[in-house]
């Protein structure tokens, strides 16, 4: 525990619980705990079949404290964190159409980043806070873009006539994996990328495919060493859709888990746990999952069916 220990009001309690159980665990591991961190989740509230609510929240890593961050009667999806935890980024319908979205925890102010026409989609920042990956269609074809928030200025980085998407970023920032069917199938790539000085985004090399084994593989999340993906798959001749890890060295993908339908897989900052949504119940729910696939638990919903979860950085105590 650091010398002198922690302090703070009532209301910290919790969250010096939390610091502390971090402290022990990673005293006894070795390994950094991941108790002192939140989640991002969207909950969808079906009224009748013309009503549905949907609310962006955000919540201790055991799913207590849930506190809105906005609300719409229009979809929502694709929260991430800033690298700080200061900030999300989403994509809102509330228009009529896709926009993504910067909103400031604290406050509460939002600002809109993207309103192009067509698709505006997983918004990712990246590992030093000054630029967000995202797919955008406003010149014909779904492609990965980098927003450099320095400059304002936009760069297409995978021109490929193939529907590209889903991206996120390499622990060093000099490269993004995506989604893309260029295969022939939904499979993942990796692609090298580098900032000019005026913040323009360019492309070193071609793409690389990381995934061949299946006949469906995406939504890749990075492990914060770089040397993993967890992604969702599906096998040769499967039915369901599972979440899994792919080790980047030997090739090798292991299943975590086996419901019928996973998606929206998300990493602990500590890499020992992921977040995933469950479907195909009567309301969709949290998992969360061990790296290794051992231990298993559900977060069940009070509210509305559960999606899109986020798992973000560590809370410091001030």
């Amino acid at each position: 525990m650091p010398r002198g220990g922690f302090s703070g009001n009532s209301a910290q309690l919790r969250e010096m619980a939390h610091r502390i159980s971090d402290v022990v665990y990673e005293k006894i591991t070795g390994l950094k705990g991941d108790f002192s961190t939140r989640i991002l989740y969207v909950t969808a509230q079906r009224h009748d079949a013309e009503r549905t609510d949907y609310q962006l929240n955000y919540a201790d890593a055991d799913g207590k404290r849930n506190r809105k961050v906005f609300s719409s009667s229009e979809p929502i999806l694709s929260p991430s964190w800033s690298p700080d935890g200061t900030r999300v980024t989403y994509v809102s319908f509330e228009q009529g159409r896709p926009a993504i979205y910067m909103q400031e925890l604290a406050t509460g102010i939002r600002k809109r980043l993207t309103g192009f026409k067509g698709l505006n989609n997983s918004p990712v920042w990246a590992p030093n806070g000054k630029s967000i990956a995202m797919v955008l269609s406003k010149d014909g074809n779904p492609d990965i873009y980098i927003l450099d928030l320095a400059t304002n200025k936009i760069s297409n980085v995978s021109t490929h006539y193939a529907i590209d998407t889903e991206p996120d970023w390499m622990p060093d920032g000099n490269s993004l994996v995506f989604t893309s069917n260029r295969g022939g199938s939904p499979q993942v790539y990796q692609q090298e990328v580098s900032r000019k000085s005026d913040g323009e985004f360019i492309t070193t090399g071609k793409p690389r495919r990381l995934t061949f084994e299946g006949r469906f593989n995406a939504r890749a999340k990075v492990f914060p060493d770089g040397k993993s993906l967890a992604l969702v798959h599906k096998g040769e001749g499967a039915a369901d859709f599972n979440i899994a890890v792919l080790d980047l060295d030997t090739d090798r993908l292991r299943l975590l888990t086996s419901s019928s339908l996973e998606d929206s897989p998300s990493i602990a900052p500590g890499g020992r746990r992921l977040i995933y949504s469950v479907q195909g119940g009567k309301n969709g729910e949290l998992g969360i999952v061990s790296a290794d696939g051992r231990v298993k638990q559900r977060l069940p919903s009070a509210k509305g069916d559960v999606r899109e979860p986020a798992w973000g950085p560590a809370i410091e105590l001030r």
